[in-house]
């Protein structure tokens, strides 16, 4: 299919360009925000069942073609037509390892103020009162991917705590660890906090529509700062809520058919099926990277 395109007059910047917060539904924002978060990435990598981040790449990559800027490439675990790697996870950590991934998505248990996550369980390891399916490879592309975007749509003290019970993937490293990868920002049902590897710690820079700061805090276990401009998250532009309930929704039911099925449903309840003109979207996996 040919690329999408930009209409007339569109603008570009899309923080500057919302349509009304009403028009989107919560996943949605979530979607465009990690699009935005992803701004200037050349390789994202998805891990499998992540929905949610799979479709703020898809978005990226779209709004890249449409800007005719530089393509994106987007690698999904478990995906046949955007895996690029045929023999499991040793492939994305090799090409990780090389410095050719950007871009990862992490969830986990638990996360607490520092950035540490916990994939293994609650409680004191190894009687661990609740077992999760475990840390698997996360420590280390927490190393070695630059722009890793911890996202968790419940944001409530079980999950954000003060410190996490296990540490899978440490948020930052003594000195003299070499480490070239780590947290860049977490994303939650409530807001956007950046992390600061210097401190060590989260900063909220935006809070999603209808909440405020003392929801935030009452919500959250652990502290953190607060950005002077805190404000509220932007809203998605129309082209991108075209991009997404269009094209991207219709490439994310090849690899989420399930989900996408319910985010059909939903807008259809809603009624918010095409608010423009669907764009077009190629959908053509670009060429395999050399090993």
């Amino acid at each position: 299919m040919s690329a999408a395109r930009l209409p007339e007059g569109a603008d570009t910047a899309a923080e500057g360009a919302g349509t009304p917060v009403s028009a989107a539904a919560p996943r949605e924002l979530l979607i465009v925000t990690i699009a935005r978060l992803l701004k200037g990435v050349r390789h994202v990598a998805v891990g499998a069942s992540s929905p949610i981040p799979a479709a703020g790449a898809m978005l990226l990559r779209a709004r890249s073609e449409a800007e005719g800027a530089p393509p994106v490439r987007l690698s999904i675990l478990g995906s046949v037509q955007h895996n690029f790697f045929t023999n499991g996870s040793g492939e994305l950590f090799d090409c990780a390892g090389q410095g050719r991934i950007d871009a990862f998505f992490l969830g986990g248990g638990q996360i607490d103020g520092h950035g540490n996550v916990n994939l293994v369980g609650t409680g004191s390891y190894p009687e661990s009162s609740v077992r999760w399916p475990g840390s698997f490879g996360s420590a280390y592309l927490y190393f070695v991917v630059p722009r890793v975007i911890l996202f968790r749509e419940e944001h409530s003290r079980r999950v954000l705590v003060d410190r996490v019970d296990f540490v899978s993937a440490p948020g930052s490293s003594a000195k003299g660890i070499y480490r070239t990868g780590g947290p860049h920002a977490l994303l939650t049902s409530m807001g956007v906090f950046m992390f600061d590897p210097q401190r060590a710690c989260f900063r909220l820079v935006s809070m999603h529509p209808g909440r405020a700061l003392a929801d935030l805090r009452a919500a959250t276990g652990f502290d953190f700062d607060v950005d002077p401009a805190l404000g509220e998250t932007p809203p998605p532009s129309a082209f991108e809520l075209a991009l997404l309930r269009g094209c991207v929704l219709t490439e994310l039911a090849q690899t989420y058919p399930d989900f996408a099925a319910r985010f059909h449903t939903d807008l259809a309840r809603k009624g918010a099926d095409d608010p423009l003109d669907p764009p077009t979207c190629s959908t053509d996996p670009l060429p395999a990277p050399r090993t």
